[in-house]
């Protein structure tokens, strides 16, 4: 019992509890999105020409529920790369202060730690990412269960998209930068507009709930617009061989690797087609990242009563939203 690492477990299924609430409740969202980021434009046209064409077709052919196909796998996988992520995290970053002696973890070091537990997320929960693409991506009806869908292919197909996402691993850091560079900034303005010295040296490190709310989403936001070109593309490799608006192409099956799903964007759809569902891209990762470091806030301090915080610089790459997360 001495060996068990309490504080990293904790953290780790607060962490996986939140993934699991955010998930739940923004499914219909990423399923509407995954659609409509997998469809190719075909001789001129395509199906979906926005996010609400998707949502109107599963009206329109009374299969609302199908917006929930492949919930129950995108919840495990979700469930399962959360809790390896943040007990990775909170493991590599206390074993690092452990052997380096320092009393905190640098913004370097932060970084590497974190692509650590997010490359070693990728590695372990990409067969269930797969699946749950593909899953998501299948006609609206017609949804296969989550061994079905890994029985149908090999193993090689069930890490289909693996280098895109472990590439992916450097959005928290693309994010990291950008949230730091704005905090200092804000915080500069801050203190450029006290009076007392004192007050002024004081407050470097004071950053409101509301401030870091909008400083993370815009961190987010940035990340997610720099990367989206490389989540559009692991949709597009995991998508569904029979996802609609590829029936009429003949043999159209997905691009495997990321230069041939890069090529295949440019050839149908041109320079917009990288950007393809990028708004609804951010606003769920956006969201989804602050309904889970909320959730996750929220039973740490209930069960440890810890005032230790996860940056908001530090995010799950699944969210993709980075893993996956996208």
């Amino acid at each position: 019992m001495a060996g068990v690492d309490w504080e990293s477990l904790t953290e780790a299924t607060s962490g996986a509890v939140g993934a699991l609430v955010s998930t739940t409740v923004l499914y219909p969202l990423d399923t509407c999105k995954t659609k409509y980021q997998a469809e190719f434009r075909s001789h001129g046209r395509q199906k979906y020409r926005n996010l609400s064409d998707v949502l109107w077709e599963a009206i329109s052919t009374r299969q609302v529920l199908s917006l929930y196909q492949g919930l129950g796998t995108k919840n495990l996988q979700s469930f399962i790369s959360q809790f390896v992520y943040f007990y990775g995290y909170s493991y590599f970053k206390r074993l690092y202060l452990e052997k380096s002696g320092a009393k905190s973890v640098g913004t370097k070091a932060n970084l590497v730690v974190a692509a650590a537990a997010g490359a070693c997320t990728v590695i372990i929960t990409q067969p269930l990412d797969t699946a749950s693409s593909r899953m998501q991506t299948s006609s609206f009806g017609k949804s296969k269960g989550l061994l079905k869908t890994l029985s149908e292919c090999s193993w090689s197909d069930a890490y289909d998209g693996l280098g895109v996402s472990l590439l992916l691993t450097s959005n928290p850091s693309i994010q990291y930068t950008v949230f730091d560079q704005l905090k200092r900034r804000l915080l500069k303005r801050r203190q450029s507009n006290k009076v007392a010295p004192a007050i002024a040296k004081s407050s470097p490190e004071a950053l409101s709930a509301l401030s870091a709310f909008v400083l993370g989403a815009i961190s987010k936001s940035v990340a997610t617009i720099l990367t989206y070109p490389a989540i559009r593309c692991k949709v597009v490799i995991q998508a569904s061989d029979s996802h609609d608006g590829s029936k009429k192409d003949g043999p159209s099956r997905p691009p495997k690797t990321m230069i041939g799903a890069l090529l295949a964007i440019w050839k149908k759809e041109g320079i917009p087609g990288f950007f393809k569902g990028l708004q609804a891209q951010i606003l769920k990762t956006v969201l989804s990242s602050a309904l889970l470091l909320m959730i996750k806030e929220k039973i740490s301090r209930t069960f440890v009563g810890s005032n230790e915080k996860l940056s908001w610089g530090i995010m799950s790459a699944n969210d993709v939203s980075c893993f996956g997360m996208p």
